[in-house]
């Protein structure tokens, strides 16, 4: 097998979210990939910035509250005019907002929903919109395993995760005759922020564990091969796919 159809040189990558976690990952795996990056996050890029350059990639920051309403029009636009085109799209900014069903609050909904969903579909309305003409394009976005399931305490991002995978669906059918391919990945219960609050509770992390078949938690470089394949020539075939890197907790 060719592997030169993993390689990103020459293109340019959009990542939200970029600051930690899994968006920090998935930008520097794409960055040893070869992409340039335009990182977007509520604090810009952080330490992911001098993580790109390491690797001999340009690096832009576009600092953006992506839950500010209509935010997304402009990052569009300054991504674009950055490196003057966008290749890869990563849709991976979001938050969480717990708490039980009766007592979720409006505001919070609106605010996952807000940044979540509204800014995510703005934000790749417009930047298809440029990959239209340039015959081709990868759109990634981060979903989750409760795009599958009902979950427990946190409707809002129960809500949103499924509204972003049926977004995924519908794209890849609209876009694909522009050779774009949109898939989503769907992480699992990884080490990351927005679970930090839930690794305080040992009975709850045990219970959890005890149903991933590989017994662990995932870690945001878990998500690094995923990406890069879902960016790259060899997914060229791959579309409306939802991959899943669970360590097999779906499937238990």
């Amino acid at each position: 097998m060719d592997l030169s159809l993993f390689s990103l040189e020459g293109k340019t990558a959009l990542v939200t979210g970029v600051s930690r976690g899994l968006g920090q990952a998935m930008t520097v795996a794409l960055a040893k990939a070869g992409a340039d990056i335009v990182g977007v996050g509520l604090r810009g890029m952080g330490d992911t910035r001098a993580l790109v350059e390491a690797e001999g990639r340009r690096a832009y920051e576009i600092r953006a509250d992506l839950g500010q309403r209509d935010m997304a029009a402009d990052v569009a636009a300054e991504a674009i005019a950055a490196f003057g085109r966008v290749d890869i799209l990563v849709n991976n900014a979001g938050i969480i907002k717990l708490a039980a069903a009766e007592d979720h609050t409006l505001a919070d909904f609106d605010a996952v929903m807000e940044v979540n969903l509204r800014s995510l579909f703005l934000l790749t309305r417009d930047i298809a919109r440029q990959m239209i003409p340039l015959g081709h394009g990868k759109i990634i976005n981060t979903c989750s395993v409760q795009s599958y399931k009902g979950g427990s305490g946190d409707a809002a991002y129960v809500a949103s995760k499924h509204a972003v995978h049926g977004l995924t669906r519908a794209w890849a059918n609209e876009w694909g005759k522009y050779n774009i391919q949109v898939n989503g990945i769907a992480p699992g219960y990884m080490v990351t922020d927005n679970t930090a609050k839930l690794r305080q509770n040992q009975p709850a992390v045990d219970a959890i564990t005890a149903q991933i078949p590989l017994g662990r938690w995932g870690q945001p470089a878990d998500l690094m091969g995923p990406v890069v394949f879902l960016a790259s020539d060899a997914s060229n075939y791959v579309n409306g796919h939802l991959l899943v890197a669970d360590g097999g907790y779906l499937n238990a």
